[in-house]
């Protein structure tokens, strides 16, 4: 098994001046929501359906990567990935209608409900992760980073389609085409650290049973 080491570093000009967060160590004292309660949260915060059937498509991937980073001897909570994931977008609804930054606003607001540091991570850094890419520290948000890079609004999609669809939605001019091809080329680097440290094609996995497609 790969040795989930960084496998790259971002360009100086998108690094965090921030130093990284603490690594995430499951702490059995914390609370970690589950499906259902996760649902209510999205409903207490008026969620579109779109964005929920995409939340539990993003989940479904995450979780299968907690599942076998599991098996693999990873040290990580698998509920809390699945928790993250499912509330990385719990601020979109919200963005979309008041506008705003939803990940950050999504992070404390997943503080706030559920107090566990572990799960808003992954909430606040699925757009872009400004540091070493790390598994054995950062689970929890990398796979949900990657997790919503294969999923465009509720369907399984390569990288390559994910962010040929971001360019033509987003891409209005050359800063912001050049942001989104620093976060493929960070989405690309992800898939192949996380392919190799689980030891699953995941460019041609289902995320379901874990058969090649």
């Amino acid at each position: 098994m790969s040795t989930a080491k960084p496998s790259s570093t971002p360009e100086p000009e998108f690094r965090s001046p921030l130093p990284p967060p603490p690594p995430m160590v499951f702490d059995p004292g914390l609370d970690v929501p589950d499906d259902a309660r996760c649902r209510e949260f999205w409903s207490s915060f008026d969620m579109l359906d779109n964005v929920a059937q995409h939340s539990m498509m993003v989940a479904q991937v995450a979780t299968f990567l907690a599942r076998r980073g599991k098996q693999m001897g990873l040290e990580l909570d698998v509920p809390t990935v699945r928790a993250s994931a499912m509330m990385h977008d719990i601020a979109k609804s919200y963005s979309i209608r008041h506008g705003g930054n939803h990940s950050q606003l999504g992070g404390a607001w997943t503080v706030a409900l559920t107090g566990n540091p572990a799960i808003a991570i992954g909430v606040t850094h699925h757009v872009f992760w400004a540091f070493d890419m790390d598994l054995t520290k950062y689970f929890t948000p990398l796979a949900v980073i990657y997790a919503d890079k294969r999923v465009r609004h509720d369907g399984l999609v390569s990288l390559e389609s994910r962010f040929t669809d971001l360019i033509k939605r987003y891409g209005v001019n050359d800063y912001i085409r050049g942001r989104i091809e620093t976060t493929k080329t960070q989405a690309v680097d992800l898939e192949t650290l996380l392919s190799n440290t689980l030891e699953v094609d995941l460019n041609a996995c289902d995320f379901d049973s874990g058969r090649l497609v």
